[in-house]
């Protein structure tokens, strides 16, 4: 059987989870986040406690447009380790697509403030702001795209 393929009538994947966490970021990778989200929330079911597992699913639900299962498992995250960057800065995204611009800004800001180098967190947040002040009345313009991937 090939990779990922389902055991004879049970309904699973092949393999153990690390086989399918190890398969859904493969696909996640290439861009086939659909199922890379039944591989990973599979693998989830079975390790809860994961955080690189539950990133991943996130990352996964986020590409497929799934914003605000993608914001829980990112907020999960985030809550149990407050420093994890990557975390603050999908929960920002997430929360943004949301429309909930504000908790966007502070998860992003926050994501800014642990990594203050890294370009797309700067550029998520300078857009986050810019659409909090065009709804404020003030001006500037929203353009772009930003993503946890």
């Amino acid at each position: 059987m090939q990779d990922g393929a389902r055991e004879a009538g049970q309904g699973r994947p092949n393999g153990d989870v690390y086989d399918w966490f190890r398969r859904g970021t493969e696909l996640l990778g290439q861009g086939n986040a659909g199922a890379a989200m039944q591989l990973l929330a599979r693998a989830l079911e079975s390790e809860p406690a994961s955080r690189a597992i539950r990133e991943a699913l996130a990352r996964a639900q986020f590409e497929a447009r799934s914003y605000a299962e993608a914001l829980e498992n990112f907020r999960t995250v985030a809550l149990a380790d407050p420093s994890d960057d990557y975390a603050q800065f999908g929960w920002g995204l997430s929360a943004a697509r949301l429309g909930d611009f504000e908790a966007s800004a502070e998860h992003l800001a926050l994501a800014v403030a642990m990594k203050p180098h890294d370009k797309h967190y700067r550029a998520a947040l300078r857009q986050t702001r810019a659409t909090l002040k065009a709804r404020a009345g003030g001006f500037g313009t929203v353009g772009g795209e930003a993503s946890p991937a």
